[in-house]
């Protein structure tokens, strides 16, 4: 194939994404982490429907503008349309982002937040069933100052558990919350 055609192909295939994203079925899966309370839990525990976002506490301006921009659909979407979306935080830091941690930190956002962490390894699974990536990056002479790359998409799971749809950051709040009602009408209605 020659460069010009495999150019276009790409192009293509970036504009179908979205058209295409809610039937996707390799994002997303089982997972066991532990909640800010201590507590082991699974993509079933929640019982709702959940927005998912990936991110580490000691991020400067990203994950807390994030994070409260779920809050606030969160809170539109329960005093609009009577839905309940639980807002959840994965960290992508389980080194310094402990439960306990945890619980003060996403209790800033919401009483409803939930923040889990888990081992490395329990990290390195989720993030690789979400195709989220991540890195740590040194930020200074120790061993212990870094900052974390990471994507920054917001996920849309239903109440058992199973991947709906994903939002980019630039996403309009009032956009996102359209898209999470009509996903939801939708696997409701089994579209």
């Amino acid at each position: 194939m020659n460069s010009l055609r495999v150019a276009g192909l790409l192009l293509l295939m970036g504009l179908a994404s979205d058209v295409t994203a809610a039937a996707r079925t390799d994002i997303g899966g089982p997972f066991q982490l532990t909640n800010q309370n201590g507590q082991r839990v699974t993509e079933r525990s929640f019982g709702q429907p959940a927005l998912l976002y990936f991110g580490f506490m000691t991020c400067p301006a990203i994950c807390p503008t994030d994070l409260a921009k779920m809050a606030r659909i969160s809170r539109q979407l329960q005093k609009d349309k009577g839905i309940t979306v639980r807002p959840v935080f994965v960290t992508i830091d389980p080194e310094r982002d402990t439960p306990k941690k945890l619980k003060e930190y996403v209790g800033y956002f919401a009483k409803d937040f939930v923040g889990l962490t888990g081992s490395a390894q329990d990290i390195v699974r989720i993030t690789d069933a979400y195709h989220v990536y991540y890195k740590k990056v040194p930020s200074g002479d120790k061993p212990d100052q870094y900052m974390m790359d990471h994507s920054t998409i917001l996920f849309l799971l239903d109440s058992q558990g199973r991947y709906l749809k994903h939002f980019g950051r630039g996403m309009d709040e009032q956009d996102i919350e359209k898209q999470v009602v009509a996903a939801l009408e939708n696997a409701a209605t089994g579209r």
